[in-house]
């Protein structure tokens, strides 16, 4: 299926409410409910990362301050606690995520290194051989970091807006992540919830709890990245059996679900800030608030949302 288009948006704490939206797939649920195959991830037996994972984050190329701060707030928070009576916490997102790897530890994760590359020193057109360059100056210096490359919007990077939001692989033994800006790479798809799906009848758009679209849905594509890189880093970890041309990992197989009763088409219940307008379903470091995925849930078979 072609997903995507290059194309130029109570009471204190949490409100939840019920609000049915197309999907990423884009196609109507009972139609969803009908083609899209169950799911069946089993762990292959290999390698996952565990322990304590440092990152080594790029922003590649300009990006806004809020879509920085945002992402850097966002791992801060996956070993935080939010402030107590707002609702879920990212940190319990993350901890579904630890529960994958062997011995069920929560993995702590640091910013070992972050740098900017404002000038693109590689262009605007990012192939595997220029990804394989950020991701080995990433770790110079480092010794076991995930490099983590954040690309500006108008940066375009080799496998993405190919059905994919967001991309993990190894490169000479080195797990990493890549995303790039969904104001510009495949907004229909991976700006969605914050943005008209390409697919589907017309739904409610949600408004971006920073108030700034592609800061948000940056975050929804680098948790689902991480997820992926932890529990699946060298493609011989958690996936579906028979999917490793394509595979669905545990970040990917419910794709467009954020909240309890959802399903494939159906985002299911939010919060939403009463000052701002902004949907999420977990708060983080001093309060911030994010809209995080649904994950595959092991021991009851189901997708599992923090909220």
């Amino acid at each position: 299926m072609e997903c995507c288009r290059r194309n130029p948006t109570t009471s204190i704490g949490v409100v939840a409410i019920s609000l049915l939206l197309v999907a990423v797939v884009g196609i109507p649920k009972t139609e969803a409910a009908k083609t899209r195959p169950p799911v069946a991830l089993e762990n292959h037996g290999g390698q996952m990362l565990k322990g304590n994972l440092d990152l080594s984050l790029v922003f590649y190329g300009q990006l806004g301050r809020v879509q920085k701060s945002t992402l850097r707030s966002f791992l801060r928070s996956l070993n935080q606690h939010g402030p107590a009576g707002y609702g879920s916490q990212v940190s319990s997102w993350w901890r579904m995520v630890s529960a994958y790897v062997p011995g069920g530890v929560e993995i702590k994760v640091r910013v070992a290194k972050q740098y900017v590359d404002p000038r693109y020193s590689l262009g605007k057109v990012l192939t595997r051989d220029f990804i394989m360059i950020l991701v080995k100056n990433a770790v110079a210096g480092l010794s076991r970091a995930v490099p983590v490359i954040v690309a500006a919007r108008d940066v375009s990077v080799q496998g993405l807006c190919m059905g994919k939001c967001a991309e993990h692989g190894v490169i000479d033994g080195i797990p990493y992540v890549i995303i790039g800006n969904p104001v510009t790479e495949c907004p229909g798809a991976c700006a969605w919830p914050f943005h008209r799906a390409d697919y589907g009848p017309p739904g409610a758009i949600l408004k971006p709890p920073s108030g700034d679209v592609a800061a948000d849905a940056m975050v929804v594509s680098l948790a689902s990245g991480l997820a992926s890189v932890v529990t699946n880093p060298f493609q011989t970890g958690l996936f579906q059996i028979g999917e490793k041309a394509n595979m669905v990992e545990a970040s990917t197989a419910c794709p467009g679900m954020f909240g309890t009763g959802a399903t494939p088409g159906y985002t299911g219940k939010v919060a939403v800030d009463p000052r701002t307008g902004g949907a999420y379903n977990a708060v983080g470091f001093r309060g911030k608030k994010f809209l995080l995925p649904a994950l595959w849930n092991p021991k009851t078979s189901s997708c599992w949302t923090v909220m």
